[in-house]
Formats: structure tokens, C-alpha cells, sequence
């Protein structure tokens, strides 16, 4: 089994950063990528960031700039920096490991932590 522990999220100003982070523990296999993704009350949940094992990230529009997706692969952790905070970022966010097990790709999930940004 894997488990994923994300911790980091809070109550902050806009316009100041938070820094997110989710560890893996447990059977881990190859990972293949990492992700973030938020939901904010009656909305869907969207990609925030990702980043493969290889280095390569990518980022939402709305994000773009401000946050920060990095890992640690020798400790199994994603980080999600995230600066110049606006109230639209209020949402609990949710880490995500894409590992390969065999021949497939296995996604599992954090149990999300919230973020809330005040203006």
C-alpha cells in the first residue's frame, strides 16, 4: 500500500506564500509524476501543477508565476511553493502520485489540506 501525508496548508493574507508538502510512504514503485490539484467549495477539481520524474513541471494558467511545484525523489515528496497568494487560490488541495506498477499507471491520492487566503 501507499500512503500519501501532505501537510503545509493554512490561513494567509493575500499576497503572502505557503509552502505544501505531500511525502509518500509505503510500497513505492518507479514514480512516473507528480501532481497537485485544488477544489474550492462547488467547484471542480482542477490541476494546479505537475512534475514529472525527470524534472519537467507544468502549471495552470491561473498559477502560473506564483507556484512552484519541486520534488525530492530520494525522500518520495512533492513541495507546491506558493506566492502572491489571491483569495481565488482558497481551496483544499490535494497531492497526487502517478506510479508505474507492472506494465500500468496507478494514481494515488493525498487527503488534501486546506488553503485559505484572506483578503
Amino acid at each position: 500500500q501507499v500512503q500519501l501525508v501532505e501537510s503545509g496548508g493554512g490561513l494567509v493574507q493575500a499576497g503572502g506564500s505557503l509552502r505544501l508538502s505531500c511525502a509518500a510512504s509505503g510500497s513505492i514503485s518507479s514514480i512516473n509524476a507528480m501532481h497537485w490539484y485544488r477544489q474550492a467549495p462547488g467547484k471542480q477539481r482542477e490541476l494546479v501543477a505537475g512534475i514529472t520524474s525527470g524534472g519537467m513541471t507544468d502549471y495552470s494558467d491561473s498559477v502560473k508565476g506564483r507556484f512552484t511545484i519541486s520534488a525530492d525523489n530520494a525522500k518520495n515528496t512533492v513541495y507546491l511553493q506558493m506566492n502572491s497568494l489571491k483569495p481565488e487560490d482558497t481551496a483544499v488541495y490535494y497531492c497526487k502520485f502517478r506510479l508505474r506498477v507492472v506494465l500500468a499507471y496507478r494514481d494515488y491520492w493525498g487527503q488534501g489540506t486546506q488553503v485559505t487566503v484572506s483578503s
